[in-house]
């Protein structure tokens, strides 16, 4: 594997992932905490922060990370001022590397205006922010149905081996309302087996396969965008 990847929790429920490249080079997505990150890192190097998007729980560990490794932060070139100061804001269809890993830049708003996710096809690997979660996707908090469903659909091209990174531990929930909006789905059930034996082990149930995700999450399998918005309207109110 050209990259290492590793979750570290954060907060209640948030994951930063850290990315290290064979040459040593380091970068961290979506750090909402230093603290954590601080704790596996150690006096050891950050070169690069990743952002797909400008929520605080997301990049509130931004500043203590710079300060104390001198990392370059990367995030959406929209709406910056909402985000720290960034070395270079990014959009659709840009790439940059770590290390000689290359990553791809795609626009996945919905959830967030400018949210971005990093994709790594060497791995591969897609780093979704909280547009995909396991077996569910984010809330409308900035967008509408339909931008979050083509959000999704961006992923189209990916193929099943494709590592999901997703920024929050809410498999256990999500399970919970796509049994009760899919009860036949053998393969749902065979994931929420499977989860629940990683959450009492106290491991994460990420990543996953986008494969995975493609038999299991009711969201990437609803039929088009009406199907979509009322599955996230009954999710809302689960």
């Amino acid at each position: 594997m050209s990259l290492d990847i590793q979750s570290i929790p954060v907060l209640s429920d948030n994951y930063v992932w850290l990315l290290k490249a064979e040459d040593g080079t380091r970068a961290v997505v979506d750090p909402g905490e230093a603290g954590p990150v601080m704790d596996v890192l150690g006096e050891g190097r950050l070169d690069l922060i990743l952002l797909t998007h400008h929520h605080v729980d997301h990049t509130g560990g931004v500043e203590a990370l710079r300060e104390r490794y001198g990392a370059k932060v990367f995030g959406p070139s929209q709406k910056q001022e909402w985000l720290p100061k960034l070395d270079r804001g990014l959009g659709d269809g840009d790439s940059f590397y770590i290390g000689s890993t290359k990553v791809d830049v795609l626009l996945t708003p919905g959830h967030a205006v400018g949210h971005l996710s990093y994709v790594v096809p060497e791995v591969p690997a897609l780093f979704c922010g909280d547009v995909l979660f396991s077996v569910g996707c984010g809330r409308l908090l900035e967008g509408t149905a339909e931008e979050l469903y083509r959000s999704l659909h961006r992923y189209d091209a990916l193929p099943d081996n494709t590592l999901v990174c997703a920024g929050h531990e809410y498999t256990r929930s999500n399970i919970a309302f796509a049994l009760h909006v899919d009860p036949d789905n053998q393969a749902l059930k065979a994931r929420a087996a499977e989860v629940e034996t990683l959450l009492e082990a106290g491991r994460p149930t990420l990543p996953v396969s986008l494969g995975t995700e493609r038999a299991t999450n009711p969201f990437l399998r609803a039929s088009d965008v009406s199907h979509f918005a009322d599955l996230r309207r009954q999710k809302d109110t689960f």
